[in-house]
């Protein structure tokens, strides 16, 4: 049975950094996209950032040139750099890797930014 298990979510002030960790736990392959989502409170979730299997990248607008999403395929890990966070960007952010067999995803980590 294969988990995500997410890590790195906190507290930290505006203008701070964060960096987001996501492992998969158990064996998997055929990993196509790794992407994380967020969802804030009385808010739908919503596509942060995703990474496919050939390095491509897409970003919301709301975080382009502030977030960097990375993947290391040998420990089916995937990252995600938070930079200059503003407290908008407070919510559970979870990771999800899809490929052929579907997708999975983490449980969700909280990420608060204090103004």
């Amino acid at each position: 049975q294969v988990q995500l298990v997410e890590s790195g979510g906190g507290l930290v002030q505006a203008g701070g950094s964060l960096r987001l960790s996501c492992a998969a736990s158990g064996s998997i392959f055929g990993i196509n996209a790794m992407g994380w989502h967020r969802q804030a409170p009385g808010k739908q979730r919503e596509l942060v950032a995703v990474i496919t299997s050939g390095a491509g990248t897409n970003y919301a607008d709301s975080v382009k040139g502030r977030f960097t999403i990375s993947r290391d395929n040998a420990k089916n890990t995937v990252y995600l750099q938070m930079n200059s966070l503003k407290p908008e960007d407070t919510a559970v952010y979870y990771c999800n890797f899809d490929g052929w067999w579907g997708d999975y995803w983490g449980q969700g980590t909280q990420v608060t930014v204090s103004s």
